[in-house]
């Protein structure tokens, strides 16, 4: 994953015995990039990804245009408050800061395809709250 030198990330420190944590978090700082190649390899095919009072997007294709219309402007800062796993679904949530200091809080909550260790993401349901 290729991220900006501008770029900043805090996150809570995990136990290291959590590989959903670990994904969840990588998918999280991939989206704030932009990095498709980050979280390509995480994502069923038949992905349906809400954003919650905006727009969904259907199948792994899609996400390009999902991640250019999810976040517009360049993020300087990541700030993950929590990330929480548990069976065959996560939680992450926290905010993004941009160059212009405004800010979009976040939440997105992830179904897996099972609770399996190699399971895909088949399903994200995200909230925003913009911030000026």
């Amino acid at each position: 994953m290729k991220i900006p030198q501008s770029f900043r990330m805090d996150s809570p420190n995990d136990c290291g015995n959590a590989p959903r944590k670990v994904l969840l978090k990588e998918l999280t700082v991939a989206l704030a990039t932009k990095d498709f190649s980050g979280m390509i390899e995480s994502i069923a095919d038949d992905l349906r990804w809400q954003i919650a009072g905006h727009k969904t997007f259907f199948g792994k294709e899609s996400l390009k245009d999902a991640l250019n219309e999810n976040i517009s402007k360049a993020v300087v800062q990541l700030k993950i408050q929590n990330i929480i796993t548990h069976g065959s679904t996560g939680s992450v949530n926290g905010f993004f800061v941009f160059g212009d200091h405004s800010t979009l809080s976040f939440c997105d909550v992830y179904t897996f395809s099972s609770a399996g260790k190699s399971a895909k993401i088949k399903e994200i349901v995200s909230f925003r709250v913009e911030e000026s």
